[in-house]
């Protein structure tokens, strides 16, 4: 079982300890991540005039729609992984099929050698006889 890691972080310039069982550079993160949603919604003018439990909300809905549009971007990349995948198994069955239709023709190539040298044996036979005739 992974090790709880407890420590402290600041988030709003206030010291606050995370705990959770993520290593302690994920636990930063998303005390950087929270610091940086609270700046930006410090940028707004109209934010800084809301009580603080109006802040908050509009905080977590701020979060709330990273959230979303991330959950929807990962879905657009799995459908696009999907369908490379989709597309990389077509090819490479198309490229099997043309491996096996290559080695087909190259062995009637050479069963088509074998045939044109044994004609050509006959020919020369066939020559040599009629020589020996007249």
């Amino acid at each position: 079982m992974a090790k709880k890691n407890d420590i402290q972080v600041i988030i709003n310039k206030k010291v606050y300890t995370l705990s959770g069982y993520e290593s302690e550079e994920y636990l930063q993160k998303i005390a950087l991540y929270l610091n940086n949603k609270i700046e930006e919604c410090n940028h707004v003018e109209s934010y800084k005039t809301l009580g603080l439990e109006y802040q908050n909300i509009l905080l977590a809905i701020n979060i709330a729609d990273d959230y979303f549009k991330t959950k929807e971007q990962v879905s657009i990349y799995e459908e696009e992984i999907a369908q490379n995948n989709k597309k990389s198994y077509d090819l490479n069955h198309e490229m099997i099929e043309t491996q096996i239709k290559y080695e087909s023709a190259q062995k009637l190539v050479e069963e088509y050698k074998e045939k044109i040298n044994e004609l050509q044996k006959k020919i020369i036979q066939l020559e040599a006889n009629r020589t020996k005739e007249n």
